[in-house]
This record gives structure tokens, C-alpha cells and sequence, in this order.
């Protein structure tokens, strides 16, 4: 999504490893050797690092192997860089965009090398979070210009005598930072690491009963582990996020895309005509990344249990 990206290169073909990222090399050189190739019955997808993304591709590759017969692969790349090689031919399809203007405006509407793959049915929101149980405790702290009034109960070893606000990579593209200095709020980001870093310290703060302060997003699954209540920020109108250091005001609710190379989605036979068909509900993402993330089965089986339940949802897809 436009506020979070990782890398690494997922290697293998038809394999989906439940991958959390936190360097920042560029590995779009790397992918698949069976993108856009002439003749062959082959898909590649992107896959973005956090578990929501996977679900959806876990999915996808599943029907596209045991539906249609085609041979997968799959590449994770930063979010940018995978737009790049989207156009190149290198991928063939991103399963989940929360929104990169800059890139459609270069490919989608001047290259014309990517055309959007349709709605996947989910809408993104990122936002501030604090656990419920604080939340019932003191139901102010829900309401941003209380924030101060509880940064001491939010200081941790690592936000320097300031409430900590807990980010996930410091790969992601976030707004938090300058959203903290407009807002004149007493707290420091603090960079768990992953979204699997994030995901052990909410767990480990929730254990514990502890207070915190958190950037998270819907969909997932966690909320189903950790309930948690969002923090009211200035409200999002259109524009208010244009330029990164004014910022201060919320993150916006994003209607999650799909987008295809031009090439791909003109000549990709079965495989494009079921991706832009794929298009499913919050709830079923979050089941399948339950699966993956918290029961700790592979893709692969989330994607065939999931599929083994819902055949009328994806044999829509086929059609």
C-alpha cells in the first residue's frame, strides 16, 4: 500500500513464503524468469510483505495451479520499484494497491504499460490505535488532542522520555512523523522493525495489560487476537495529505486495487480473466491471513481450506 513497503525477493516458483522485511535493496532485477514470457502457460505475481496481501495471492496462485494449470511464481519487491517491474513485463499482476497517484498518472495513464486489474472488494484504512481495554479505561485518549495527557503512560525505553507511537519498518511510507511535529503531540515514532516485529510487541503489551500506542490498519487480522480502538485524528479531506511535511490530518479509507500489465492483461488467456475476476471480502481475507499468520498453516493449505469452503465465491471467478 502507498503507506507500507518492505523488500526481499521471494524465491521459488509456485511458492509463497509469509515473509516480514525490513532492508531496503531493490530486488526488482531478481524476479521472475517467467514473467510476460511468450507461449508459456506461467503467471507472476507480486506479493507484498504484509499478511493481507499474501492471502490474496496465496489464493490466486492455488486456483490459477489447481484450477487452471498454470505454473506461478511469486516476487516481493517494495512497493514502488514493484510498479517498475510490473510495466517491464517482469510481474504480470499487484494483487493489492492502496493507492500510488504518481504511478498511475506514469503508467497506467501516459505509458499506458499497466492497466487496473479491477476492485479486490476490500477497503484499506490505516490509523492510530490503542488497545480497548485502555481505551475503556480512558476514553478520552481516543480523541487525538488528549494524546499529551497520556504520553508519560506511553514511554517506553526506546522514545526517549516522549510517548512512543510504534511504527512498523522504517521502510514503510507513513505519515506519522510529520503528523506528530504538526500536531504538537509529546511522542516519539519508534520503528518495531516488521510487521512481524509489531505484531510480538502489540501481543507482548496486550499480555501484559499495558497502555500503547500504535500505527495500525484494516484489514487485519489481529483485531480478531488484540482488540483495539482507533484514535479520532483531524479528519481526512481530499488533499490534506498532499504535501508530505504539512500533514495533519487522518489517513483516508482506500478502496484496494488490482493492477496488470498492459501486455499480460491483453494476451494472459485464463489466468488475467480470473484476476481481474478475483475480487473478495474483508472478512475472507482476514480468514485466510488468520490461517497463515496466527494457525501457522502455509499459503498453500490457507488457500485450499479457504477455497474447499467458498467455491461459489471463486468458481465466479472462472466463469
Amino acid at each position: 500500500m502507498r503507506i507500507r513497503t518492505t523488500t526481499a525477493l521471494v524465491a521459488g516458483v509456485s511458492s509463497l513464503a509469509l515473509l516480514s522485511g525490513c532492508g531496503a535493496a531493490d530486488m526488482t532485477k531478481q524476479s521472475s524468469p517467467f514473467a510476460n514470457a511468450q507461449g508459456a502457460k506461467t503467471v507472476t505475481l507480486s506479493v507484498q510483505s504484509w499478511v493481507g496481501a499474501q492471502a490474496n495471492v496465496a489464493v490466486a496462485q492455488y486456483l490459477l495451479e489447481h484450477e487452471l494449470g498454470y505454473r506461478v511464481d511469486t516476487v516481493q519487491v517494495d512497493e514502488i520499484p514493484a510498479w517498475d517491474a510490473l510495466s517491464q513485463g517482469r510481474v504480470d499482476a499487484i494483487m493489492e494497491d492502496w493507492g500510488h497517484p504518481d504511478e498511475e498518472q506514469r503508467y497506467v495513464k501516459d505509458k499506458k504499460t499497466i492497466v487496473p486489474g479491477g476492485d479486490l472488494g476490500v477497503t484499506g484504512h490505516i490509523g492510530w490505535y490503542v488497545p480497548t481495554y485502555f481505551a475503556k479505561a480512558h476514553p478520552e485518549v481516543t480523541d487525538w488532542k488528549n494524546l499529551n495527557k497520556y504520553a508519560e503512560q506511553m514511554r517506553t525505553a526506546e522514545s526517549g522520555g516522549k510517548g512512543q507511537l510504534m511504527d512498523g519498518s522504517p521502510s514503510y511510507v507513513t505519515n506519522d512523523k510529520a503528523l506528530v511535529n504538526n500536531l504538537d503531540l509529546n511522542y516519539q515514532v519508534v520503528f518495531a522493525g516488521s510487521e512481524a516485529a509489531q505484531i510480538t510487541q502489540i501481543k507482548q503489551f496486550a499480555k501484559e495489560k499495558k497502555p500503547f500506542l500504535t500505527y495500525w490498519y484494516e484489514p487485519q487480522w489481529l483485531f480478531k487476537k488484540v482488540p483495539m480502538t482507533e484514535v479520532k485524528l483531524p479528519a481526512y479531506k481530499d488533499g490534506c495529505d498532499a504535501d508530505p511535511e504539512k500533514v495533519a490530518c487522518a489517513y483516508p479509507h482506500t478502496p484496494l486495487q488490482k493492477y496488470l500489465n498492459a501486455d499480460f492483461s491483453k494476451d494472459g488467456g485464463q489466468a488475467a480473466a480470473l484476476l481481474k475476476k478475483f475480487k473478495w471480502t474483508t472478512e475472507d481475507q482476514n480468514e485466510v491471513s488468520l490461517m497463515i499468520a496466527e494457525q501457522r498453516l502455509s499459503p498453500e493449505a490457507a488457500a485450499k481450506k479457504w477455497a474447499d469452503s467458498h467455491e461459489s465465491t471463486w468458481k465466479a471467478w472462472l466463469s
